[in-house]
């Protein structure tokens, strides 16, 4: 990239929707490629910085974690990457998903039935053979 072309700093970063220490952050983090500098030392990224940062807020916002990311990006910029890459750790996060899932609901079903049970304190719910809460084992499960 030649001096003078690419994006700079606030600029990449008004046109991906985040802020200057999210660049700084994701460049520390290895998602976001060290930028070139100008004479005067301002960060010039590459045009195609803005799919980048784009493409991990939008991992992000999926479910995936920045080292799962960092992962996801080094792959693709390996340019050996196969589209098993991206369908194995899509599988693997929408079975994470619906694990979580399955717990909430679970939560959800029994804070439901906490209160149709007519649960108003945890001490007394606590000590009552109707209470749905599971005190047992709960500090355990953790």
């Amino acid at each position: 990239m030649g001096p003078g072309t690419g994006l700079r700093s606030g600029d990449l970063a008004a046109a991906a929707g985040v802020n200057l220490q999210t660049l700084r952050y994701y460049e520390r983090r290895g998602l976001l490629a060290q930028p070139d500098r100008t004479l005067g030392g301002h960060r010039v990224y590459p045009p195609d910085s803005v799919t980048t940062v784009r493409i991990i807020k939008a991992a992000q916002r999926l479910g995936f974690t920045l080292d799962e990311i960092a992962e996801l990006v080094d792959t693709g910029r390996r340019h050996a990457r196969t589209d098993a890459d991206l369908h194995e750790r899509a599988a693997a996060k929408i079975r994470e998903i619906e694990g979580r899932i399955g717990d909430l609901v679970a939560i959800r079903d029994t804070l439901r039935a906490a209160l149709d049970a007519g649960c108003h304190d945890l001490r007394d719910c606590a000590g009552s053979p109707d209470c749905p809460i599971p005190f047992t084992g709960l500090a355990q499960d953790r």
